[in-house]
Order: C-alpha cells, then structure tokens, then sequence
C-alpha cells in the first residue's frame, strides 16, 4: 500500500471526465465538504460492494452537504455501464488518460499494476484534506470513516460558528 496524502494537505485540483461531453473541476466544489473515493476498478467484486454502500449512505453524506465523488482509471464509457447497472447516484470520474494522473497527485495509484489505490479522502469546504485512508484492495473500507470524519467538519463548523458569535456579542 501506499503511503497517500495525509490530513492537512491542501488537496490538488483536478479536471477529469464525468461523461464523453462532460468534466467536472474539483476546485468548483470549494464550500461544501467532498468525498473522493478511489477505487481500482469499476467490474471487481469489493469495488461494486463498495461504491453501492455508499450509493446507500449517499443521503447520510448529503445531511453534511457532502459530494461524493468515484475515481478509478476505467474509461467514462465503462463508468456509465457500471453506474446504469448499479444505479448510482454520484459521479464516476474517469482518470483515464493520461492514466491514473490524479491518483498520481494522492499518492493513490498502483504502477505496477495500473490501477487505484482504494483509498478516501475527505476534503473540508476549503479543499484541504480533513481525513484519509488507504485500504487493503481486497478489503471494503465501509463509510464508518467518511460519517466520523464529516461529523467532525460539521462539528468544528458549528463550534467556529459559535466562538464567532460569542466573540462579536462582547
């Protein structure tokens, strides 16, 4: 496993294939939390596991104003064949070509065998990282992590929100 960017990482910005006609630009979700998960491939078993859990948690992501966002090297057609037969109901980003170019800039990508890591990030409403883990690629890392480390946005937003108040009522 890798050793992928770690908490407190300003996390780079990226442009990649949504559809064939269509990018999206992380930078363009500055203001609310992201979720990145990288995953190796659209076909493997623990990978549809994986992103159909998360499908299923997708309106506990949203209670924190949340986007979930999925990225493997697998093309935007392969993506849209895997999404229809798993209705999901988030993106798939195709880091495609140059291939694995954005895992490269997490520290996500596995040369050796061309694909992903199955790591997560979650990215604050700055776009710094706020919490990261990298998975055994045989292992579903489940969204226990992503809940914590969301609950943990929303809490020291509210808790900032209320050192403001306080400090402006004196």
């Amino acid at each position: 496993m890798s050793s992928i960017l770690a908490a407190g990482t300003a996390a780079p910005d990226f442009t990649l294939r949504v559809t064939p006609d269509q990018s999206l630009t992380l930078s363009n979700l500055r203001g609310r939390p992201v979720i990145l998960a990288f995953y190796p491939a659209d076909w493997s078993p623990v990978c549809g596991d994986q992103v159909t859990l998360y499908n299923e948690v997708l309106p506990e992501f949203h209670k924190h104003k949340a986007e979930l966002l999925g990225v493997s090297v697998d093309g935007v057609w392969c993506h849209a064949a895997f999404a229809r037969d798993r209705r999901l109901h988030f993106p798939l980003l195709a880091d495609f070509e140059p291939k694995g170019e954005v895992a490269r800039k997490y520290s996500a990508y596995r040369a050796n065998e061309g694909i992903c890591e199955r790591a997560l990030f979650v990215l604050d409403r700055q776009g710094v990282i706020a919490w990261s883990y990298c998975s055994p690629i045989a292992v579903n890392p489940g969204a226990d992590g992503i809940i914590d480390a969301l609950e943990n946005l929303t809490d020291e937003t509210n808790g900032h929100g209320q050192f403001e108040n306080a400090h402006h009522e004196k």
